[in-house]
C-alpha cells in the first residue's frame, strides 16, 4: 500500500534475494562467511567456467551428429552464454559499488518529507520490482518452452556434454542435468540484466523529484533570502548525490552493456536464421521468445538512458524558469554555477568507447540482419539442410 514507508533501496529486494542465493553479495551473518564463499566459488566454477566448457567439448566430439536447426539453436545460446559469463562476473565483482550507490539512495530519501514525494518513490519502487518479475516470467517462459519444443522430440535443447553421460541411453538424465544447469545461467543472465534497468528507474525517480522542488524554488512568499539560498543549496546537493549514484554505478555497466551490444546483433542474426529456414512451430514459438528475451538485454535500459538525457536538459529548464528574478546576488550566482553544471547530460558509455542510447542499440541490432542477408546470398541455408 502506498500508505506503507519504502526506501528507495528496497527496489532491489527480489534481485537481492536472487544475487544472496548464487553467493554474489555478503552473509548477514559473519559466521556463515566461509561457507558462503565456498560456495560462492562452486557456482563460479560450474556455471561461468564449466558449462561454457561443457557446450564446447560437445561442439568438438558430436559436431557431426548436429542437425542444422540444433546447432543452430545450440550456438544462439551458447554465444549469449559466453558473453553471460563475463557479464555475471562484472555483475558480481561490482557488490561494492553498488552498496556505495545504494548509501546515496538513502541520502536523497531523507529529502523525501512531504507525501506527495514518498508517492513517487513508491511507486518507482514498486516499478523496479515489476521489472524483476516481468523478466522472471518472460526468461522462465523461453527456458521452459525450449526445453518441452525439444525433449517433446527426444532431442537435446543444448547440447552438453557430461562425463560417463552417454546422451542417447541415459536421455532423460542428461536433459534434466541441461535444464538445471541451464536454468542457472539463465538466472544469472537475468540478474546482470535486470540490475541496469532497475537502478536508471531509481535514478529517474529521484531526477524527477529533484525537477519538482527546482520548479518550487522561491514559490513560497514570506521566506527571508536565507532560506531561499538554503533551498537551492539542498538542491545542488541532490543533484551532486544523484550524479554520485550514478558514477558509483557507471564502472559496473559499462562492461555488461559492452559485452551485449558485441553480442546482440549476431545471436539475433542466428536466430532470424534459424527461425526463417530450419525452426518448427513448436521450436519457432521458443525461437521468438529467446530473441524477445535478448532483445531485452539492451532495449530498455538504452530507452531509460535516453529518457534520463532529456530530463537532465528539462532539469536546467526547470530551474531557469523557476522565480530568481527578484533575487539577490549570492542566489543568483550560486543558479548560475548550479545552471551550468545542469545542462552537463548524464551519459552513460559502453566500455567506454559506445554511448549507452537507443540509436546505438538500432546501430548494434542492424547488424543482425547483415548476417541474414550474407547466408541469404550465399545460400548457405540450402547447404546445411
Amino acid at each position: 500500500p502506498l500508505s506503507e514507508r519504502v526506501k528507495s533501496r528496497d527496489a532491489f529486494v527480489y534481485l537481492d534475494r536472487v544475487m544472496w542465493s548464487f553467493g554474489w553479495t555478503v552473509p548477514e551473518n559473519k559466521r556463515w562467511d566461509l561457507h558462503y564463499k565456498l560456495w560462492s566459488t562452486f557456482v563460479t566454477l560450474l556455471i561461468f567456467i564449466l558449462l561454457p566448457i561443457s557446450v564446447s567439448v560437445e561442439y568438438i566430439q558430436r559436431f557431426k551428429t548436429f542437425s542444422a536447426g540444433e546447432f543452430l539453436s545450440s550456438i544462439q545460446i551458447g554465444v549469449n552464454m559466453y558473453g553471460s559469463s563475463f557479464k555475471s562476473y562484472l555483475t558480481m565483482m561490482g557488490y561494492k559499488k553498488r552498496q556505495e550507490a545504494k548509501m546515496s539512495l538513502d541520502e536523497l530519501d531523507k529529502r523525501c518529507v512531504c507525501d506527495e514525494e514518498r508517492t513517487i518513490v513508491h511507486r518507482h519502487v514498486a516499478l523496479g520490482n515489476f521489472c524483476y518479475i516481468f523478466y522472471h516470467i518472460a526468461y522462465t517462459s523461453f527456458l521452459i518452452s525450449n526445453f518441452l519444443s525439444f525433449i517433446m522430440k527426444r532431442i537435446h535443447a543444448w547440447r552438453m556434454y557430461f562425463p560417463y553421460v552417454d546422451p542417447e541411453k541415459q536421455f532423460y538424465i542428461s536433459s534434466i542435468a541441461e535444464v538445471i544447469l541451464r536454468g542457472w545461467a539463465v538466472f544469472m543472465d537475468l540478474c546482470t540484466d535486470v540490475c541496469p534497468l532497475i537502478s536508471m528507474v531509481i535514478a529517474r525517480c529521484h531526477i524527477t523529484l529533484l525537477k519538482q522542488r527546482l520548479r518550487n524554488l522561491r514559490s513560497e512568499p514570506g521566506r527571508t533570502e536565507d532560506e531561499y539560498l538554503k533551498e537551492l543549496a539542498d538542491c545542488v546537493r541532490d543533484h551532486r548525490l544523484i550524479l554520485d549514484y550514478v558514477d558509483a554505478l557507471r564502472s559496473v555497466f559499462s562492461g555488461t552493456i559492452f559485452v551485449q551490444f558485441l553480442l546482440i546483433g549476431i545471436v539475433l542474426g542466428l536466430s532470424m536464421i534459424n527461425i526463417m529456414f530450419f525452426s518448427t512451430l513448436s521450436t519457432g514459438v521458443a525461437v521468438v521468445l529467446f530473441m524477445s528475451c535478448v532483445s531485452m538485454q539492451t532495449f530498455p535500459f538504452c530507452y531509460l538512458c535516453n529518457m534520463i538525457m532529456d530530463d537532465c536538459q528539462e532539469m536546467a529548464d526547470s530551474l531557469f524558469q523557476s522565480d530568481w528574478t527578484s533575487a539577490d546576488r549570492r542566489y543568483k550566482s550560486t543558479l548560475v554555477y548550479f545552471l551550468h553544471n545542469l545542462q552537463q547530460p548524464i551519459i552513460l558509455t559502453a566500455g567506454g568507447v559506445f554511448p549507452i542510447s537507443m540509436q546505438t542499440n538500432l546501430n548494434m541490432v542492424k547488424l543482425a540482419f547483415t548476417v541474414v542477408t550474407i547466408v541469404k546470398q550465399f545460400n548457405l541455408a540450402e547447404k546445411f539442410q
